[in-house]
Order: C-alpha cells, then structure tokens, then sequence
C-alpha cells in the first residue's frame, strides 16, 4: 500500500521532544509521586513521550488550587468583558496553533489530520461562543403575589471548583467543551484528559498560560481513571462534575458525586438508529449511512450503529453500502488519502474484532469489512469498516455499544415499526432520518426518544446548539444556552421595600 505521509508540524516535534509535565496552580510539575506513563501512536505502537502519573496528592493540590482561585482569586470577581476578553485569547492562539494541536492530536489519537484540522477549528469557534456568553448572563425580575412591596429578582452565579472529565475519542474538542462553559461564567477548572492521549490538553494549558489565565483557574492533572479521576470524583471540594465516556463508568461518578451531593453532568454512551426511508434520495442516504459510523473509525458517541434501511430497498442498498465501504482508505492519519485512521488501543481493537464475532454466532451476516491484514499496518490498531447485515434488534451487536467502525443493518417495513425499533435501546444519543418526505421526518424525530436527531445529514455540531442524551446517554446539555445553565447556580432574592 503506498503512503504519501505529510511532515509531522515542526512545534509538534518540539513539544514531544521532552517529557511533559502537569499543570497545577500555574506551574508545569512532576506528580507528587514521581511517577510516570508513556502516551502511544496507535497508528504503529511508538511512544511518543511521557507525562506524569497523577494519584489523589495530585488531585488534592489541583483541587485546592481551584478552590483559591474561586474564592480568593480574581476570577469569579472579574468583569464579565475581562473574562471575555481572555476567552477570545485563548480561541486566537488556538487558532493560531490549529496545525500543531492538530498533528498531535493525530498523533496521540490516530485520527486522520484532515479529520482533526477540522476539531481544531471547531476548538477556536467553541470557546469564541462562549466568550459571547460572558457578558450576556442575566437573572429575572419576578412579579412576585405575596402581600407587601416585594421586589423579587434572581441572579446567576458561577458554581465553583468544577471537575472535568474527558474521553479519548476527541481529546480536543471534548477539552474545550469542559473548559469554555464553565470559564465563561466565572467558574474554575480541574481537567482530567484521558490516559490514551493527554497531549492536546497539555497543549492547551500552554496556551491558557499564554493567554494570561490567573494561576489556579484551569489545573490539568495526567492520569488513570481508577486513580485521578476517581478521586477528583470523589473529593469533597469538587462542586461539580461533567464527564464524557462510558455508561459504566458514568453510572461510578454519580455514585461518587453523592459525597457531597455535587452537580453531575454526564455524556455517555450511544447505540443510536439511524433510519433510511424508500423514499430518501438514495446517494444522500447512501453516502450519509456509511459516513455516520465510520467517521473517526467509529469511535463517536453518536455513530450511527443500527442502520434500519426500510424492506422494498434493503437488498440493493446493502449490496451499494458494502461497495461504498470498500472505497474507504484506512492507514495513518498523516496520510492525506487516509479516511480511517487505527483505533485507540491494541484493547479497544480486540473488543471490536470480539463483537464481530459475537455478531457472526448470532447470526448477522458479515458483508464487508473485518481485521486488516496489511502488512504495512501490522503495528497499528486497525480494523477495516464492517458492515453485518440481517442483524436483529436483541442481538447483543444491536444492543451494545462497539465503539468501532461496525454497523449492524436491519430492515423494517412502516414507519411505526422502525419507531419501535429505534427506540427500543438503553441508550438515547443520536439517531438519523433519511426522507424526502418532512412530514414523516418530523413525526420520526419527535417519536424517537434521544437527545439528537439529524435529517438527510448526520453529526452536525454547533457551539450554539444543545447536545446530550436521553435515557442511559446522560444528564444535562453542552453547548448553546443550556451549557450556561448548567454551569450556573440560580439565586432567588426577596427583598421588602416597605
């Protein structure tokens, strides 16, 4: 297979060339342990450098630098414009850093560049909306029918020390994300990236120094869920929590965030449905289907895994969809014609190619895809994309989340049964509509029970619009308005004027 690789960023080069550090209270530190762990190209196996191994100490001090900054510092106290104004900093360094976060980005997650030059820029326009939202925080004036001359009104106020939790499938998006809401309202930060790829968060915080952040306002500690981020879950001074990943570990977090009955957040996981009607226009449907789960290589919370193609087409679209397929380009993200990038981990590769053949022993046909035997991406974590067809809605593949680049196909015959399918899941992230036919896609959308839903298009991000989920996806909505709510205590004020 032949490569035409692109020069890795001359500043990425430079910021892997040393082993990183933490930042914590302003300054870049070793854990208090003294421990460390290598973060690996997935495309080849290589190390790229090290950071620090962070524990509970670690957690404490982060915490504690939070905590002074709130309470002490000059950040909640700030002009809403002087927040602003650092915010839109922050988003021009991004920006003007947009290669360099996105070459390490590639490098650390295995996405290809073409895929996270597009994160960077959305990075950038992230924390600009955000920065808008600084001055635009208001409360209500309340007519109030108690007897007397009451004026009654209610303002916003930040939360505190907010503890943020990210995944590995986007690092930088999803680190922007946990940083722009919550600064925008005066609130301060503890970022955990994930153990997989902590580069881009690394990254950022330079640029938060860079853009003149008051020391203690965003703290970012290195390390392993079962450590780090346990205890920033766990700590008594964490006033609230936001995290994306999985179910299972969401479910742990609000366990833990019981300690003190903190404010919870939680973007999980998706099982979601994406429909395809008879009467869609079919190279829209055709093209959408395959992009909806093997973008990223199907490591998206919102990957449309359950394709439902309605019965009159289902034969020829399949047949189309695995031909469609055979066109994607997997290998490394430095290749510009690469479209699939390696998986995250020799692990999460191994449970893909697991779920295929649980697939296989249910029953599912498999059409195209499967392990690659490239020899050329023998050292990476690839996984060709796959598409099972004949698949049921109670197979396990139907009902749990691979987090690959694996669709299952299921035909349906009306409208009423593929509502009932499609919601018929734990989960309740994203879904899909293809139909040229708006009243039925308004009917679907409405009928099926998750937190976002795309018509004739699929996984279309805003920073003004909510995303979240129903059911077993989470609580609560970033982006848009409702990130301000959820970073924001409401205080109601009675005041007597008599």
């Amino acid at each position: 297979m032949s490569t035409t690789l692109i020069s890795l960023n001359s500043k990425a080069v430079k910021f892997t060339s040393t082993p990183k550090n933490m930042l914590i209270n302003g300054q870049w530190v070793e854990a208090a342990s003294g421990k460390r762990f290598e973060t690996m190209n997935p495309a080849n196996g290589e190390v790229i450098t090290s950071v620090p191994e962070g524990d509970k100490e670690d957690i404490n001090r982060a915490v504690a630098a939070a905590r002074i900054a709130f309470d002490e510092g000059p950040w909640p106290k700030m002009k809403p414009a002087e927040r602003a104004k650092l915010l839109f900093k922050f988003a021009d360094l991004i920006e003007e850093n947009a290669e360099e976060l996105s070459h390490l980005e590639t490098l650390d997650n295995g996405a290809p560049v073409n895929f996270t030059a597009g994160m960077a820029s959305s990075a950038a326009e992230n924390i600009r909306y955000h920065a808008g939202w600084a001055t635009k925080i208001t409360g209500e004036t309340i007519p109030v029918s108690v007897p007397g001359n009451i004026f009654n009104y209610t303002r916003r106020e930040p939360i505190g020390v907010c503890g943020q939790i990210i995944p590995w499938n986007a690092p930088l998006l999803m680190a922007v994300w946990k940083l722009a809401a919550p600064l925008s309202v005066g609130n301060t930060v503890v970022l955990k990236p994930a153990e997989n790829t902590p580069l881009t968060a690394l990254r950022l915080g330079e640029l938060i120094q860079e853009a003149g952040f008051p020391d203690g306002v965003v703290n970012i500690v290195t390390g392993f869920g079962q450590t780090a981020g346990a205890a920033l879950t766990a700590h008594p001074d964490v006033d609230k929590i936001a995290f994306t990943g999985s179910t299972a570990v969401g479910k742990q977090i609000m366990q833990a965030g019981a300690v003190n009955v903190k404010k919870v957040s939680l973007e999980l996981g998706g099982k979601s449905a994406h429909i395809i009607f008879a009467d869609a226009d079919y190279d829209v449907a055709l093209r959408n289907a395959a992009n909806a789960i093997f973008m990223n290589s199907g490591q998206v919370c919102v990957a449309g895994s359950r394709l439902f193609v309605e019965k009159k087409i289902y034969d020829r679209f399949m047949s189309d969809l695995s031909e469609y397929t055979k066109n994607y380009r997997v290998g490394d993200g430095f290749d510009r014609s690469t479209v699939l990038g390696p998986l995250i981990s020799e692990k999460q590769k191994n449970r893909v190619l697991n779920y295929l053949d649980i697939g296989q022993r249910e029953g599912a046909e498999l059409l195209v895809g499967g392990n690659t035997t490239a020899s050329d991406l023998a050292n990476g974590h690839y996984v060709k994309p796959t598409v099972l067809a004949n698949v049921t809605n109670d197979m396990r593949i139907a009902q749990e989340e691979i987090f690959g680049p694996v669709v299952s196909a299921m035909p349906f015959d009306d409208i009423d049964e593929v509502i009932k399918l499609a919601n018929k899941t734990d989960y309740g992230l994203g879904g899909g509509i293809c139909t040229t036919d708006v009243r039925k896609a308004h009917k679907v959308a409405h009928a099926m029970k998750t937190g976002n839903v795309w018509v004739n298009t699929y996984s279309l991000l805003d920073p003004a619009s909510p995303f979240g989920g129903y059911k077993q996806s989470g609580i609560g909505r970033e982006n848009g308005s409702a990130s301000i709510d959820m970073y924001t205590e409401v205080k109601n004020v009675w005041i007597n004027l008599d």
